[in-house]
């Protein structure tokens, strides 16, 4: 094999690696009410799972009953044809917004208006009736905790 050839396998290996790594990722990426943070899924048996943070790279048990939330189960209430708008699909339209690095704004300082202005910016469809700001505030540090941990291919 040529070193060319070779150098093409390799790029090729990595690319798909790195694909499938990210996709990967996204599914198993976890909400757990009542922590802070997002936690991504370790391994599972019939009474619980193993999590590790995204921030801190500390492992912990989570019991089924916790109502633990896949990420690719979320989705926003729109007022447009869908009713609702997966979250991977905001998430893809925040990281263009900001080319793929953290949100400028901040969401833990940012006022209520500013919030909402923010996501009509990113999805102007959405409502703002159901939508409050604590749920942008929530969309917009999970953005961020997902850019810092590396992972920003959010297509399914």
């Amino acid at each position: 094999m040529s070193t060319l050839n070779y150098l093409c396998y390799i790029c090729d290996r990595f690319i798909r690696y790195n694909f499938k790594f990210n996709i990967v990722m996204f599914k198993t990426i976890l909400n757990i009410p009542g922590k802070a943070g997002l936690y991504k899924l370790i391994s599972k048996n019939t009474e619980l799972f193993i999590v590790e943070s995204l921030t801190d790279k500390k492992r912990m048990p989570v019991y089924i009953s916790s109502k633990s939330i896949y990420l690719k189960d979320i989705a926003i209430y729109t007022t447009g044809e869908e009713e609702e708008v997966p979250l991977h699909k905001v998430f893809v339209a925040i990281k263009e917004k900001e080319n793929a690095t953290r949100t400028f704004l901040n969401p833990s300082a940012a006022t209520a208006d500013e919030l909402r202005a923010y996501l009509a910016e990113v999805l102007p469809a959405f409502d703002r009736n159901r939508v409050y700001p604590n749920d942008i505030k929530k969309l917009l540090t999970w953005y961020n905790l997902l850019t810092d941990a590396g992972i920003n291919d959010f297509a399914l």
